[in-house]
């Protein structure tokens, strides 16, 4: 009967430096996988830390029927504003003027100051009632952009995570600098946070300027916020009835739990792919 011995330690240890070449790439793949793996979970628990804390439960959001969770190529009637606080009960308000917001929503390229490529970045058209919708919202530095002549550049509230998300400088995004988007320059007249939700890494300029500089009639999205005495079921009755818009409703911390579920569900398969391809490259046989 054939008797099988261990191995010393030495001879795996030898065995190393015979074919350092192979020992090399196998170290490399190796190192190149972890720090991969690493960047991703890091990313994708960044993420969800950022949409864990987005949205508010008070809040709903009305956009085209169809969209899922793909606000960008929403389009809605601009009456759409008006309409849904005239017709639905409950919604805040204060001195007679109710928490509506009509929003235009896009990503675009983005050229930040005096760079040759351009980045992608999200853009939000708002205007001052955003700041009663949007309850986190605090304006850290400079001041809220002030309507621009179109020969002008327009002025634009920039995120405290904007510069990440562009992936440039912080410093590249402070008051007073300028970037590019839509054909048009835009002044940085403030930076804004928004308690670590995903709004922090938005580009936001007046909704009405973001209009006429994209010929665009239409918006992407009215969000809400009810009060006391608001329910969500007579905003879905009023989308439900008023088939002549196509809309729907959704609210908001529902709308960032499947954002939450989508990315983490695609940044998880990529993140399977990166991990394998370097051990089919750096790893050989």
């Amino acid at each position: 009967m054939a008797i099988s011995r261990l191995l010393p330690w030495e001879y795996s240890v030898r065995n190393l430096f015979r074919r350092p070449l192979r020992t090399m790439l196998t170290l490399v793949g190796l190192t190149t996988v972890l720090l991969l793996v690493l960047v991703v979970v890091g990313f994708i628990r960044g993420l969800e830390s950022s949409l864990e804390v987005s949205g508010d439960p008070d809040t709903a959001i009305v956009f085209a029927l169809g969209m899922g969770e793909n606000l960008e190529y929403s389009a809605i009637p601009r009456q759409v504003a008006n309409l849904v606080p005239a017709s639905v009960p409950g919604i805040g308000q204060q001195y007679g003027r109710k928490y509506v917001s009509p929003e235009i929503y896009l990503g675009t390229e983005v050229t930040v100051g005096g760079r040759r490529e351009p980045s992608l970045g999200l853009i939000r058209g708002v205007t001052t009632d955003v700041l009663m919708v949007r309850r986190g919202v605090q304006i850290e530095q400079g001041a809220w952009p002030n309507s621009r002549e179109a020969q002008q550049p327009g002025e634009i509230l920039v995120g405290t995570l904007a510069a990440t998300k562009l992936g440039v400088e912080p410093s590249e995004l402070s008051v007073g600098r300028q970037v590019q988007f839509e054909g048009r320059r835009w002044v940085v007249s403030g930076i804004f946070s928004a308690a670590g939700a995903a709004f922090e890494s938005e580009v936001w300029c007046r909704q009405d300027e973001l209009g006429v500089q994209m010929r665009r009639e239409d918006l992407s999205l009215v969000a809400m916020r009810f009060g006391r005495d608001g329910t969500f079921g007579d905003l879905q009755m009023f989308c439900s009835e008023r088939k002549d818009l196509n809309l729907q409703a959704i609210r908001e911390t529902d709308y960032y739990a499947l954002l939450q579920r989508d990315y983490g569900r695609s940044v998880g398969w990529r993140g399977w792919w990166w991990g394998w391809w370097p051990e089919q490259v750096f790893l050989p046989d």
